[in-house]
């Protein structure tokens, strides 16, 4: 499993999703010194059948776009020159934004998510931002049409704002289901990605990547990055039955 996946890097804050900025740098300079980080972008073109990058190659990620991100991760990844992609929950850069409502262990201060501002600055410095759905809503608990509406508005909210294409999609807590893919890809993505817990479905739409906690150590990073990942191959009929659900939905 080469597609690592960060959240928050936060002093102070025990939550599973946060990590202390001195265990982070400690992270991104073991990486430096023994992987090779390689854009997302890049890493979607390079997965083997079984998910997995080539050589020692891993690609770093960020969900959430949490502030804590520019404050306490952006200096070491400029550092040590390790490319990253941040998946932004787009009603947050929107009129009025959103309130991180959707972390299940906040910390006592309210959590701030990247200002347009600082997503700009953080663009000219190379990091690349997609989307993490529109409102971090659970997608397997919507109807196809809402789930399409949710993920094409966060594509176009965020294209407006990045002035770039947005392609790629982190599924909000990793949750998909075959309608749940179908609605991605009629949304105008290519690639979509999971944090899966145990086997399941692999493709496009299904790509794994692996959570980075607050209490994995270095060695545990090691571990992770080092990780075979089986998936559940689906098969045609399967993805004809998910895309005919998807269709009766939509209907």
């Amino acid at each position: 499993m080469t597609v690592l996946c960060y959240h928050a890097v936060q002093p102070g804050w025990q939550a599973p999703m946060s990590m202390e900025p001195d265990m982070f740098a400690s992270h991104m300079g073991w990486l430096a010194r023994h992987r090779r980080v390689v854009p997302l972008e890049t890493a979607v073109g390079s997965l083997d059948r079984h998910g997995r990058l080539p050589g020692r190659a891993v690609a770093l990620t960020f969900d959430d776009g949490f502030r804590s991100v520019h404050q306490h991760a952006l200096e070491v990844l400029t550092r040590h020159g390790l490319p990253v992609t941040v998946f932004l929950v787009a009603a947050t850069l929107g009129e009025g934004g959103h309130d991180v409502d959707w972390v299940d262990r906040p910390p006592d201060s309210p959590l701030e998510t990247l200002t347009v501002d600082e997503i700009h600055e953080m663009q000219s410095l190379g990091v690349s931002f997609q989307s993490h759905s529109l409102a971090h809503r659970d997608l397997t608990q919507l109807s196809y049409d809402e789930c399409v509406r949710d993920l094409t508005s966060s594509r176009e909210l965020l294209e407006s704002v990045l002035d770039s294409h947005v392609r790629l999609l982190a599924y909000p807590r990793g949750r998909h289901t075959a309608a749940v893919r179908a609605a991605a890809e009629a949304a105008g993505y290519t690639h979509a990605f999971t944090l899966p817990e145990g086997r399941e479905p692999f493709g496009p739409y299904a790509l794994p990547r692996v959570g980075i906690y607050h209490d994995n150590s270095v060695s545990r990073l090691r571990m992770k990055s080092n990780r075979s990942y089986v998936p559940l191959r689906t098969s045609p009929m399967a993805t004809r039955l998910g895309r005919a659900l998807a269709g009766a939905r939509h209907g």
